[in-house]
């Protein structure tokens, strides 16, 4: 068992201080807890992405699961993606009428291991990648035998064999049979025993359709609904998701177009859409810059999000909005994934990061968004390891899941956000009325320290996520009177009498 499940309190000795400078005292906050805002529907969570340190044996395996589970979040998004084709395509070769190449003995482990850990809470699946001989390619797309070997050259071609979309289809619905049937029945009538009985709330229909073979709005909607259609033949009262935008103002059209319901078949719902977003600092900025990076590009994905929901209100407003991808991707991990070598993320990065998530959290419980999805559970040199919940050198959570923990453990839907003065741009602040009890979110967003200063409300306690807290769970300390020390880019609720 990873030690840091038995660990309950951090304490405050050898804060490393990222600058010796500390801004001016920020103005007093003051709540007004008698005036509601608006009612919180915003449930945080995360995704998990497949890969090899997912599998049983490997190094982070043990550590990532534990932590899963012990989140207990809902709505919890399961990728396997086109990195590692034998441990994302079911059917990696096209049938014929002597034999089928169905083969889950690569996917079902990770599978097996990601439903376990995620028992009694609602799960989005989404095997994002067809296989590639449904698509037309100018030779066949060959890939790595060896099923931990990286490949990123299998999701190739724009163009899909079938234009009615039904074999695609019928590959879908296969996999939800195959999950939640026990079986499935194969295209020369043969039946393929699983022995899954999984429940699974959500699927979600490809990933980031704006990058990954390119689709135009009415191919996608056509795409959407054929998938739908075939799937609710298995599960009837499965619920959909759609889109996965890698660069959602980037396609105002495909907004337009298929949150229409005019441009859908009779009886075909969305049931939520989703979208992404990752800062992307340029390559060589050094982090006391990184600081007004993340947040000002965070401003500019959230303008983006309210004139996409203005949409989805306008056209089909009992549709959600799951934001499932929101992180931190620094340049350098492209040389990582390419074999070119991994540089250390400097000193402070988590913390920044964690900061960031809370930060999309707050705006998008003021704007009414469903779902907020932390991205991602591992990464690791040569995946993506800026992005990581987990330390990937010593397997154990790190600040970005221990902020999404107490994020998850304090606050979520039903909470009212109450009135709450700004407490300048250095801090960000909202008060929630939970039943619970009263809460204050704050999250610095600065490398320096800071004093918050609550006016008329004195703090009973608070529970923290900073640098000192390294990749402990939160700490907790109580606190007298209304003033509030904050750590560099620290993630604290303060709870008051």
């Amino acid at each position: 068992m990873p030690h840091w499940i038995s660990v309950l309190a951090v304490g405050l000795a050898g804060i490393p201080l990222l600058a010796t400078a500390q801004l001016p005292p920020a103005p007093a906050v003051r709540v007004d807890w008698t005036k509601t805002v608006t009612v919180s529907r915003t449930t945080p969570t995360l995704q998990v992405v497949v890969n090899p340190q997912l599998l049983r044996g490997a190094k982070l395996h043990d550590g990532s699961f534990a932590a899963l589970k012990l989140l207990g979040a809902d709505y919890v998004r399961y990728v396997p993606w086109l990195p590692y084709p034998r441990q994302a395509v079911a059917e990696l070769e096209p049938p014929t009428k002597e034999r089928t190449s169905w083969d889950f003995q690569y996917i079902d482990p990770t599978l097996d291991d990601f439903m376990q850990a995620t028992a009694g809470h609602s799960v989005m699946l989404n095997f994002s990648t067809i296989p590639a001989w449904m698509w037309k390619t100018d030779k066949p797309v060959t890939y790595p035998s060896d099923p931990n070997q990286v490949f990123w050259g299998y999701t190739q071609g724009t163009e899909i064999v079938d234009p009615t979309y039904k074999q695609a289809a019928d590959y879908y619905a296969r996999l939800l049979s195959w999950y939640t049937k026990g079986g499935l029945t194969d295209e020369n009538g043969k039946w393929h025993a699983s022995g899954h009985h999984y429940k699974i709330a959500y699927w979600e229909v490809l990933n980031e359709i704006d990058f990954e073979h390119h689709w135009t709005p009415e191919g996608y909607t056509k795409f959407f609904d054929t998938v739908v259609e075939a799937m609710r033949k298995v599960q009837p009262d499965l619920k959909f998701v759609a889109i996965a935008a890698a660069a959602p103002r980037d396609d105002g059209a495909m907004w337009e177009y298929f949150l229409n319901p005019k441009n859908h078949k009779p009886g075909v719902d969305v049931d939520c859409i989703s979208y992404h977003f990752y800062a992307t600092p340029p390559r060589g900025e050094p982090i006391a810059a990184m600081q007004y990076t993340f947040f000002d590009q965070a401003d500019g994905f959230l303008t983006g999000t309210k004139f996409i929901e203005q949409i989805k209100q306008r056209m089909m407003p009992a549709t959600k909005t799951d934001l499932n991808e929101l992180g931190v991707i620094l340049p350098t991990d492209s040389d990582s994934n390419n074999g070119k070598g991994t540089v250390a993320e400097p000193e402070g990065y988590w913390n920044l990061a964690s900061a960031l998530y809370a930060y999309l959290y707050v705006k998008s419980a003021q704007m009414g968004i469903d779902v907020v999805g932390e991205s991602q559970l591992v990464g690791y040199p040569t995946q993506y390891p800026s992005v990581s919940m987990m330390d990937y050198n010593t397997a154990q959570p790190n600040a970005r899941f221990w902020t999404l923990k107490l994020l998850h453990d304090n606050l979520g839907p039903g909470d009212k956000l109450v009135a709450t003065t700004s407490a300048g741009s250095d801090i960000t602040v909202q008060a929630f009325a939970t039943a619970r009890g009263k809460k204050i979110l704050v999250l610095n967003k600065r490398a320096v320290p800071q004093t918050l200063k609550l006016g008329a409300d004195t703090a009973k306690s608070i529970t923290y996520v900073a640098p000192s807290t390294g990749d402990n769970p939160p700490a907790k300390k109580a606190i007298s009177g209304s003033e509030v020390a904050l750590e560099p880019f620290e993630v604290a609720v303060i709870d008051v009498p």
